[in-house]
């Protein structure tokens, strides 16, 4: 049999089997019974109230970040960023401290399947619950410095390093996004995807965004990778106006042109238009992606990990992209945690090819986090090397940071 098969095999059963029973996969990777872990009952949940320590940062109305943690027995601690996101409810964690004490106290992380899971149809049926992704993140966390390991490696590795494109703002003109992609191809990246203007009404401007990226081309040159994603703002005939003129530009990728509830104009557009269309990030459970695929309305399939249970939800539609020989391309934004359970994502799939890097670099830091997120010089962000998430709390100063902790 072909080495490469092999090797292809091991890392599907592997990450199959990760998923399936995290703490067996820890353990055996690093070659000790699930017995011989610390004592990963959880004891405690915990959110830490912080000053951000930054201008700009965003935040919660009262002004500070909110920080997820779950400690167990053995002192163990995971955690991730409780954020704010969009007016949808399950982007909001108001109730999660609540809803994670009832979940976890007395259970063991070694139980994280049946802690997020929505599979039971009264849950399924409405959809992915918003609190499941902080816990599935922390519980992974705790997993990966039981072990030692960086979270990806549990997963099953498929490589090490992941190209990035640099992901714009949304600026206001031609002339900054022109800047930006100089300044992005001269920092080294390979690819660089357009936000376009948004508008006070949140729609667009058609007109203005075609002349974005008819620039955008012309300053990056003919053989730079472009991307466009307008954030669902546009109509079906729109869309199609957009589409046709950024496959005569080759770009490489239409993402979210029209809102994803109109999977018929999804289907109307993968048939038309040659360049891929990815769609995912407004989906709101795992389940909800087999019939966009089944029906043909998404060319590459993407998920943010906050919508649908965390990283063992990104990974369970990686998987399903997988089997359809689709391209799976996770969303990253935000802060240094939520490009991290993106990336452990991206490095266990064989069928990622992009890291999403928010520009300009270094806008997602946070003073708490030891470790900055960066690509190399050749445009690739490489894989941490710390246990769990892999980005290390510096806890000095997010105890000087923190106003006050809730319980």
């Amino acid at each position: 049999m072909n080495p490469d098969s092999i090797r292809r095999r091991n890392m599907l059963a592997m990450g199959a089997g990760a998923l399936l029973n995290p703490g067996t996969a820890a353990a055996q990777a690093v070659g000790v019974k699930a017995g011989d872990l610390p004592d990963l009952t959880v004891k405690e949940v915990k959110v830490y109230v912080v000053d951000p320590g930054q201008p700009g940062t965003a935040v919660t109305n009262a002004g500070y970040a909110r920080i997820a943690a779950v400690v167990t027995n053995s002192g163990l601690e995971g955690n991730y960023t409780l954020a704010r996101r969009y007016w949808h409810p399950n982007w909001s964690n108001e109730g999660w401290l609540d809803f994670a004490k009832r979940t976890l106290v007395g259970r063991s992380v070694l139980d994280l399947p049946a802690l997020t899971s929505q599979y039971e149809p009264p849950k399924r049926r409405l959809g992915q619950s918003s609190y499941a992704s902080a816990i599935d993140a922390c519980l992974w966390d705790i997993l990966g410095k039981a072990v030692g390991l960086p979270i990806y490696r549990i997963l099953g590795a498929y490589r090490n390093r992941v190209m990035a494109y640099a992901s714009s703002q949304h600026h206001k003109t031609v002339e900054e996004f022109v800047n930006e992609v100089r300044q992005c191809k001269a920092d080294g990246f390979k690819a660089y995807k357009i936000h376009p203007p948004s508008m006070p009404d949140g729609g667009s401007d058609l007109k203005l965004d075609l002349e974005v990226c008819k620039a955008v081309r012309a300053a990056a040159g003919d053989d730079f990778i472009l991307l466009m994603d307008p954030v669902g703002v546009y109509t079906r005939e729109q869309a199609m106006i957009v589409g046709r003129l950024l496959e005569k530009l080759n770009y490489v990728a239409f993402e979210d042109p029209i809102p994803t509830t109109d999977i018929e104009g999804l289907v109307q557009l993968c048939q038309a238009l040659d360049i891929p269309v990815h769609i995912g990030e407004f989906l709101f459970s795992p389940y909800n992606y087999a019939d966009y695929i089944r029906r043909g309305a998404m060319d590459v399939v993407r998920f943010i990990t906050d919508n649908v249970g965390g990283i063992t939800g990104g990974m369970k539609i990686a998987r399903l992209a997988e089997c359809f020989g689709m391209e799976c391309a996770p969303h990253n934004w935000g802060e240094t945690f939520d490009h991290a359970v993106h990336f452990h994502c991206e490095l266990a799939m064989p069928n990622n090819v992009w890291f999403e890097m928010t520009v300009p670099q270094g806008v997602g830091d946070r003073p708490y986090i030891k470790d900055r997120i960066r690509i190399a010089k050749d445009g690739y962000v490489d894989a941490p090397v710390k246990p769990g998430l892999g980005y290390e709390i510096d806890r000095a100063v997010l105890d000087r940071l923190t106003k006050s902790i809730e319980r």
